[in-house]
């Protein structure tokens, strides 16, 4: 999927952005959404007609407290790959990640969705797949059991131990109810192993007090 994207070059100088407070697309991942706002409508009825890519980022206010928040300055190009319309105006999207982009400048336009120039420079590497190196499975699942069974929630344990290393990583770190500052720490770090490390350090802290974190077999 990421052929037609060899190197930043071929990606867009500015893209059209969903602010989602809580929300998070990583390259490789994939993000469905129900779009249901006006703007937002209008902003995939554009990408559709065009290269199909949307930023993903989350804003650092409430909207609900400010009318524009501001824009974290990191966020994820996502290209859509599947597309409903609903009988009552909706759209059913899945976003795949594509790469994350540093936002160099929010641009003056007229339409009523934000769009934003783009620096992907930084994240050139998204653009290749990690490889499944140093991956401390164990310890994961052990840290997984223990935040799961603190809020009492399930995993389907055949697909988790079996799933590959970057997939894994990438569905923790999207599903997980983590905080917004907590996501985009994930978001933002620089590569795989930081990434790890940081999903592992955040599953770690809030399963410390489990009686759920025994090794699993």
């Amino acid at each position: 999927m990421n052929q037609r994207y060899n190197a930043v070059e071929d990606l867009p100088t500015s893209l059209p952005v969903f602010p989602l407070s809580g929300v998070l697309l990583l390259p490789r991942g994939n993000l469905p959404l129900n779009v249901f706002e006006p703007r937002y409508l209008a902003m995939v009825d554009m990408a559709l007609a065009g290269p199909r890519l949307i930023g993903m980022i989350q804003p650092v206010e409430a909207e609900d407290k400010v009318l524009k928040p501001a824009l974290s300055a990191v966020g994820c190009a996502g290209r859509i790959t599947s597309f409903k319309e609903t009988e009552d105006n909706r759209y059913l999207i899945t976003l795949a990640g594509i790469c994350r982009f540093r936002v160099a400048q929010e641009l003056d336009v007229q339409t009523p969705y934000r769009q934003v120039k783009t620096d992907f420079q930084a994240f050139a590497s998204d653009l290749g797949a990690e490889e499944d190196l140093d991956f401390p499975r164990d310890r994961l699942l052990n840290a997984l059991r223990g935040y799961l069974s603190q809020r009492e929630l399930k995993a389907d344990w055949r697909s988790v131990m079996n799933a590959p290393a970057e997939t894994l990583v990438n569905a923790l770190a999207m599903l997980c109810p983590f905080e917004p500052a907590e996501k985009q720490a994930l978001l933002e770090a620089q590569g795989w192993q930081e990434r790890v490390a940081t999903l592992m350090a955040l599953l770690e802290m809030a399963s410390a007090d489990s009686p759920g974190s025994s090794t699993v077999n």
